[in-house]
């Protein structure tokens, strides 16, 4: 029952042992009587068949009796102890003027390298969360155009801008120079979403375009199929599947395989509004969540290996991009002008309003204790009988 020694024994490659006759033969003859004897000394009855076995013996199912000790401690904790406490009021607010009121553009995009990218009118700024440095990093000059979606690449190296008038760049953020521009919409580009070196954009002029950004002709393939303009993307973690939800309240299923083909996975109809916010599933990767706009008003849970919906969640609101989290599915109950986002370490939510401020929360921090009442006992952390907290 000494967990660490046999935890030691189980995982180390070089295990140091005494491997004296005299330790070896101590240690046996301990062992047998252990396995032989009970605690009073008695010889154990081995292989007994006499009677009900559910009646005449007693339970020595150790692991089952500190199970249920366990779970009374857990029990007695979370009564006196709330797992977290949300805060009531933001942590940080920045002013944002000009910030534009659209539901359906993608104008804030928070990348690994912890910089939010965000667009305020016809000018797109970067501000740094360590330091709070800002730094304007584009403006679109004439008053018909400005950005639409903004999204970092998964190395956060590069920026994909989409623009009103159907132009998307790539920024090399570091040099703050234009890199290139990827030519094939002919109206806005309201959602991107990366894949690799994969630029996925979608349009108000209902196609769905795969850029490969290494090649001199970026254009891989072109997709027809959505009925009105596409307003939310979103590539699976393992890259293997793409979900493209639409204005004309279609989500679409996509095998990065079969795309150049059009050939969809699912068409999936049950939103009765626009779908915008699509968030995979981490922990299981064939599991998305899709969110409605005002008219539908609920989050939907999808089983995309069967083509199925597995849960409905009622938000009496409308769903915006970064509204859905795991691996605590919610929806936060913005306001409609308000697109919330939420920070790479997982902690903090940004949301963007209609006021032209950007507030900073800080929903998903550690749960907080009471002096001399630990949440997570050491015991119960050695003893993983329960779901851990994740954040």
């Amino acid at each position: 029952m000494d967990l660490d020694k046999a935890h030691t024994l189980l995982t180390s490659k070089t295990p140091q042992f005494n491997t004296s006759s005299n330790f070896n033969q101590a240690y046996r003859q301990k062992l047998i009587e252990n396995l032989s004897l009970d605690s009073q000394g008695r010889p154990f009855k081995i292989m007994v068949f006499r009677g009900s076995p559910k009646s005449s013996r007693k339970s020595i199912r150790f692991v089952d009796e500190l199970r249920q000790e366990v779970a009374a401690i857990f029990e007695k904790d979370c009564k006196q102890t709330p797992y977290r406490c949300i805060p009531k009021g933001e942590k940080r607010v920045l002013d944002a003027p000009r910030l534009r009121n659209d539901y359906y553009s993608n104008i804030m995009s928070w990348g690994i390298n912890n910089i939010l990218a965000v667009a305020l009118g016809p000018e797109l700024y970067l501000w740094n969360s360590e330091d709070q440095a800002v730094h304007k990093l584009l403006q679109v000059r004439g008053g018909n155009d400005w950005p639409t979606s903004v999204t970092w690449s998964e190395d956060a190296s590069t920026l994909a801008v989409g623009y009103m008038c159907s132009n998307l760049q790539l920024w090399d953020v570091e040099s703050s120079k234009l890199i290139r521009s990827l030519q094939g919409h002919s109206g806005r580009i309201a959602s991107t979403a990366w894949n690799g070196h994969i630029l996925t954009s979608g349009s108000r002029d209902k196609s769905i375009i795969n850029h490969d950004v290494r090649a001199a002709n970026s254009l891989a393939s072109c997709i027809k199929r959505h009925a009105d303009e596409v307003c939310g993307l979103k590539w699976s973690t393992e890259g293997n599947r793409l979900a493209s939800g639409g204005n004309e309240n279609l989500l679409y299923i996509w095998e990065a395989s079969k795309m150049s083909s059009s050939k969809f996975l699912h068409r999936l109809s049950d939103h009765c509004a626009a779908v915008k916010a699509l968030a995979w599933c981490p922990y299981q990767n064939n599991v998305l969540a899709s969110g409605g706009g005002l008219s539908d008003g609920c989050i939907k849970i999808w089983n995309t290996e069967k083509g199925i919906c597995i849960n409905n969640i009622e938000t009496k609101a409308q769903t915006s991009q970064g509204d859905i989290e795991w691996p605590w599915l919610q929806h936060k109950g913005e306001s409609e002008q308000t697109v919330p986002m939420e920070s790479p370490d997982g902690i903090t939510v940004i949301s963007a309003g209609a006021d032209e401020t950007l507030r900073f929360w800080d929903v998903f921090g550690p749960p907080t204790a009471g002096a001399g009442n630990s949440m997570v006992s050491d015991l119960q952390g050695l003893l993983s009988f329960r779901t851990s907290l994740l954040r």
